[in-house]
């Protein structure tokens, strides 16, 4: 009689090496996608981008941002903590491979309902006991889940590398916004100073009655226009320093002026690189993720569907309860049992095909998740690509149009001063030229700004970073 605990356990032992559910591949990305991007213009390269792209701007001010927001902001320290709770889930799922086993002891003084019947005096009472159980995985319940907890934890390990992506970008997007248009307020205050001595002049011709108050007036327009075109852009830029604060964990008093002294935004004048599709799948996080994440839920359908079959339990227990220490566990005062136990929700099995249907639907929308963020990475990295480029002819076009408006000023002012030009035609190149100076300004930020946004799309920056650990 003895023999049948272990003529079960041998045969559950055989049995372990089933795991029902589907066996995870991973899926087949697009052709096409790995190829060369579709917006291949002078400025981009195929040469693969580095790991710390920010510092391709060779900027001591931003390495020190970035870095110090790798470190310290706050997103990611939520992202190292649900890095922490995965794995945790991960080690309990584990757990269910090993027997699980408790001991306890204990003593009591009183009467038992015996004792109460017999008149007996009231005594001590000890007792022991050690239980043991193991869940026999016959149809790979638990290996399914501890594969659906470490892929869970690969996802969210791909999750923290997209926050630091967007950490890395959002804080050297914030330094360029802030450093262009501390440039636009330079250009604009220059402006501002030149119109408002071409006022004064004014002013004074007119006291001399060699212009009329007509073109006091319409110089005041420029002037004021001049003037009002400074507020917006301090304002703007108190707002990206105050973001810049936060991204690198620090509160608006506490950011140091030399972050923000930039004037001139960073740029590369030298072509991006980029790489190529291939590698771009292979280094975006996102795309991890959404791999990991169906790579779980499919591990799922297998921990559903081993709820259709029993579930064997190998248990044991040894009891004890005596009058003294020295009693327990003798023969007549121990009490053992031993054999497995067998559940099965059967023939009622609706909830756990239930379950089944449910963790497919999972696994369809986690397949056409990856598939969808595939295709946004491609989308993300052409549409940078093409923003910046066509940004640069922007650029080269308004730099072109800034030095004939300055040129044709000088000129305005020279047949002005001759009496061969009106002071309307002297105001309208003015006018011009500060509208020229101004965009070409606001295009040297926009351009910085596409920069970083393709750096971004790339998905680098992610690789190298330093640990962050939870609060």
């Amino acid at each position: 009689m003895m023999r049948t605990p272990y003529v079960a356990a041998a045969f559950a032992v055989v049995l372990q090496a089933c795991a029902v559910g589907p066996h995870y591949q991973k899926p087949v990305t697009p052709s096409s996608a790995a190829g060369p991007f579709v917006s291949t213009t002078p400025s981009a390269t195929a040469e693969p981008p580095p790991e710390n792209w920010w510092r391709l701007y060779q900027d001591p001010v931003l390495d020190q941002l970035v870095g110090q927001a790798l470190t310290q902001n706050q997103n990611l320290k939520v992202a190292a903590a649900n890095l922490a709770y995965a794995q945790a889930l991960l080690d309990e799922a584990k757990a269910g491979r090993y027997p699980s086993t408790s001991l306890s002891a204990g003593g009591s003084y009183g009467r038992s309902g015996n004792a109460l019947l017999k008149a007996a005096p009231a005594a001590w009472a000890y007792t022991a006991g050690f239980t043991a159980s193991y869940q026999v995985d016959l149809f790979g319940r638990i290996r399914r889940a501890v594969e659906q907890a470490s892929a869970n934890v690969e996802a969210t390990r791909a999750a923290r590398d997209v926050a630091r992506v967007t950490v890395a970008a959002a804080t050297a997007g914030a330094y360029v916004n802030i450093c262009g248009l501390g440039e636009q307020i330079d250009v604009a205050s220059r402006s501002l100073k030149d119109v408002q001595e071409a006022y004064d002049i004014t002013v004074r011709q007119e006291s001399a009655g060699a212009v009329s108050s007509f073109d006091v007036s319409r110089q005041g327009v420029l002037l004021e226009q001049a003037r009002a075109a400074i507020a917006p852009l301090k304002g703007q830029r108190r707002s990206y320093v105050f973001a810049l604060a936060a991204l690198v964990g620090k509160t608006p008093a506490d950011l140091p002026e030399s972050a923000v002294a930039c004037r001139v935004a960073p740029r590369l004048d030298r072509p991006l690189p980029v790489g190529d599709g291939a590698a771009l799948l292979r280094r975006r996080p996102d795309i991890r993720q959404a791999e990991r994440t169906l790579a779980s839920q499919t591990a799922g359908i297998g921990v559903a569907t081993a709820d259709l079959y029993p579930t064997v339990t190998l248990g044991g227990s040894a009891a004890s309860t005596a009058g003294n220490v020295g009693q327990m566990f003798s023969n007549p005062n121990t009490a053992y049992s031993l054999g497995p136990l067998i559940t099965w929700t059967f023939p009622n099995v609706l909830v756990a095909r239930a379950h089944i249907l449910e963790a497919r639907a999972q696994t369809a929308g986690a397949l056409a998740g990856f598939n969808q963020t595939v295709l946004l990475a491609l989308q993300e990295t052409e549409q940078a690509l093409a923003t910046l480029a066509a940004e640069l002819d922007h650029h080269r076009a308004l730099a072109a149009a800034s030095k004939n408006a300055g040129d044709a000023l000088k000129l305005a002012q020279i047949q002005y001063d001759a009496g061969t030009a009106s002071g309307l035609d002297r105001l309208t190149a003015e006018a011009a030229a500060i509208a020229a100076d101004q965009a070409l300004a606001a295009s040297d930020q926009a351009v910085g700004v596409d920069q970083v946004a393709v750096f971004q799309a790339l998905g680098g920056g992610w690789e190298s970073t330093p640990a962050v650990s939870a609060p």
